[in-house]
């Protein structure tokens, strides 16, 4: 299956900011969890492929501009953090999970859902961090969030960044979110259309239009706006608010690390094929087929013991296997991009469950995964490819996820593939060389031999809100807290 197309965007109705002007083309194609088998294609495409990959694998740094990748991840989500921001009509709340919540709404918003066209009235509140300087200027953001909406909440995450030459971007809407989908609730929604010729937004990424300019973002706010109906003491509760800010080096290759002390293990985490679920409820993302991001936050919950009650199955068909895969694609499905491949939707919805945190960041090679994985925490990686480009796959993609699970003594890749006919099938070893190119890298080309983009190394995490002390040391080690 190809990636899905841009589409038309709706009019941005934030309750505090207009919208910003309509963007260039969206600059990435990955977020697409979109599988297909291209042999023939890759066939032809192969040995122009080869000669050009093999002349920027010699090349410093791994491409034509060379360069170490910069990332930044930074979260609040203590007490102390929410006391910091500026709250508008919203409070801290203390406990032994601190979050920000409703406290008395400060206006009223009127919404009309573009995916059900129904118009209701809000209540909202505020709450915008601190600016966070960004310890080298950024390319990209992107946000992520932990919260619980109960019916007839819903909660907006928007983002404003400063530029190098000191001006600054408009409020962008980095996500409409709830966790369920109610009657009377809104869809959960990203929001095409935002721009302002110098930046723009692809469904979850803030991305800065022409990096070779030089330009670059400096520092950002996050802002949250909590929704409730009026008249009520509902409130979203937010327990973790975040961003990545990154600056990848454009690169078709990859320098290549060698195995480390997380060689050699491998994690229990159960098996589910997002295949079996052909068919199954078209109405999210055309079925099973395209679940790969949903079937990967599946399995990493299930191993950390986090699985759907009986009553919250209750809807699935029971002639279904696993429904439960059924449930997370249905509950991280992105109205918008009409996918389940939204990355921080897929993040927000494992922190729905109980003391489950859930991120997206980007790591910086195998060395990075090797660390988590000999602190048990399994690592899910975003990654596009040629067919011919990782052996044992068996197919191209466009965009797909899959989960990191442990590595070989030799220090390949052990991952739970999605994309795999059975659930027996699931677990794969790939070649880590391979693996680790086509997942870092933030340039490549199709069967036709057309240059599209990389994820970079994007991946999630997802982790319990106590860690053991050896998870707590390795996600510091990558500046995760």
């Amino acid at each position: 299956m190809s990636p899905k197309p841009s589409r038309p965007a709706p009019a941005d109705q934030s309750p505090t900011t207009p919208g910003p002007p309509a963007p260039t083309a969206p600059r990435r194609s990955v977020l697409a969890a979109a599988l297909g088998v291209a042999a023939a294609a890759t066939v032809a495409a192969t040995s122009s492929l080869t000669a050009v990959t093999s002349a920027f694998a010699a090349a410093p740094g791994g491409g034509p501009k060379g360069g170490s990748p910069s990332i930044d991840y930074h979260a609040w989500t203590t007490l102390t953090d929410w006391r910091r921001g500026s709250a508008a009509g919203t409070r801290a709340r203390p406990g032994a999970r601190p979050g920000v919540v409703i406290d008395r709404p400060v206006g009223t918003f009127e919404y009309t859902d573009p995916h059900t066209h129904t118009t209701a009235t809000w209540e909202y509140a505020t709450w915008t961090a601190p600016v966070r300087d960004l310890p080298t200027p950024a390319t990209e953001l992107i946000a992520s969030w932990n919260a619980r909406t109960p019916a007839g909440t819903w909660l907006q995450v928007e983002l404003r960044a400063a530029y190098t030459d000191g001006t600054r971007t408009p409020w962008y809407v980095l996500g409409r979110w709830t966790s369920g989908d109610a009657s009377g609730d809104i869809r959960r929604t990203s929001v095409d259309g935002q721009g302002d010729g110098r930046s723009n937004v692809s469904t979850d990424t803030l991305a800065i239009d022409k990096p070779e300019s030089g330009l670059r973002f400096t520092s950002y706010e996050l802002r949250l706006t909590l929704h409730r109906k009026p008249g009520t003491d509902l409130t979203p509760t937010v327990w973790r608010l975040g961003a990545m800010g990154s600056d990848i080096p454009d690169r078709f290759t990859v320098p290549a690390s060698r195995p480390g002390e997380g060689a050699g293990r491998t994690l229990p985490v159960p098996r589910h094929s997002q295949e079996i679920h052909k068919g199954q409820y078209p109405e999210y993302d055309n079925g099973g087929e395209a679940w790969c991001s949903p079937t990967s936050s599946q399995m990493v919950l299930a191993y950390w013991g986090r699985e759907p009650t009986a009553e919250d199955l209750a809807w699935v068909n029971p002639a279904y296997d696993d429904p439960q895969v059924c449930h997370a694609a249905r509950f991280t499905y992105d109205y918008q991009y009409a996918g389940c491949g939204n990355w921080p939707f897929n993040a927000a919805y494992a922190a729905t469950y109980r003391d489950m945190q859930g991120l997206v960041t980007r790591l910086r090679s195998l060395r990075d995964v090797e660390k988590l994985i000999r602190a048990r925490i399994p690592v899910i990686t975003s990654q596009s490819f040629l067919a011919a480009e990782l052996d044992g796959a068996g197919y191209g993609t466009a965009g797909h996820l899959m989960c990191v699970v442990g590595f070989t003594e030799a220090g390949d890749v052990i991952a739970n593939d999605p994309a795999s006919p059975s659930n027996a099938a699931v677990q794969r070893v790939y070649k880590r060389r391979q693996f680790e190119n086509i997942w870092l890298r933030t340039k490549r080309y199709n069967a036709q031999g057309q240059v599209r983009s990389g994820s970079g190394g994007v991946c999630y995490l997802y982790f319990p809100t106590r860690p053991a002390p050896r998870q707590i040391a390795a996600l510091a080690e990558l500046g995760i807290r």
